[in-house]
């Protein structure tokens, strides 16, 4: 069965997301019968790259809150992360266009290793405070994932998997997702947001029963008659 998710790598709540999601798909023991894809989507496509630029100061500006209230937001976002393992340290967080690392996913996913692109690139945005935007600094994440550092760079360094970025985006547009994290399973259900493990949990299992009921073997009623085996048994 496929689920299908869409997600921004500045999104906190899709790294959160993302590890209830891991969660309740682990607890269903399907996880060896899922295959899980990737998602591009970008909450804002226009910011600009600034490593000078605090965190909450650009929550504050692009959101009309003060910077005590963005301060409070990303506290208690961070209290969230860390109930579910995540550590989250927005003080080192470089505001980033996410386009470029959007487009090195779909170079991992390529490869096999979309899940691993993804979890690299929340950790070095929400954990270590790396800019996600810096070619060299996704030649790094890619190389410790296994992908080719060269084949890295040369794709950072063309516009190659851009149209890739931009079908997924209006592809999310089409199906009316207005917000990420977004999962669609069995291109039958959406789960909107960081939603509660046994909210996942209960999509998913509902979602795979239909699936196996959908592609299960048929039972064919046999009339049996003179017939050979591959074992040259004929009778």
């Amino acid at each position: 069965m496929k689920i299908e998710i869409w997600s921004d790598v500045m999104c906190p709540f899709c790294y959160i997301g993302k590890r209830r999601f891991e969660q309740a798909l682990q607890q269903s023991g399907h996880q060896n019968q899922v295959e899980v894809e990737w998602k591009s989507f970008q909450l804002n496509p226009h910011i600009k790259t600034d490593p000078s630029v605090n965190i909450n100061q650009y929550l504050a500006d692009a959101k009309g809150w003060t910077l005590d209230y963005a301060g409070q937001m990303n506290s208690h976002v961070t209290q969230m992360a860390a109930e579910v393992g995540l550590t989250y340290n927005f003080d080192k967080a470089v505001v980033a266009n996410s386009f470029k690392a959007h487009r090195f996913s779909h170079l991992a996913k390529s490869h096999g290793l979309g899940d691993k692109a993804e979890e690299a690139l929340f950790n070095a945005y929400f954990t270590a405070g790396l800019n996600i935007d810096d070619t060299h600094t996704l030649i790094q994440l890619g190389t410790e994932i296994g992908l080719n550092p060269d084949e890295v760079k040369e794709t950072l360094d063309s516009d190659k998997y851009s149209d890739d970025v931009k079908h997924d985006i209006a592809e999310a547009q089409q199906l009316g997702i207005r917000g990420v994290p977004f999962f669609v399973m069995n291109n039958k259900y959406g789960v909107s947001g960081a939603q509660a493990v046994p909210v996942f949990l209960e999509t998913i299992e509902k979602s795979f029963a239909e699936w196996q009921l959908e592609n299960g073997k048929s039972e064919l009623s046999v009339i049996d008659g003179e017939s050979c085996s591959p074992d040259g048994d004929c009778s």
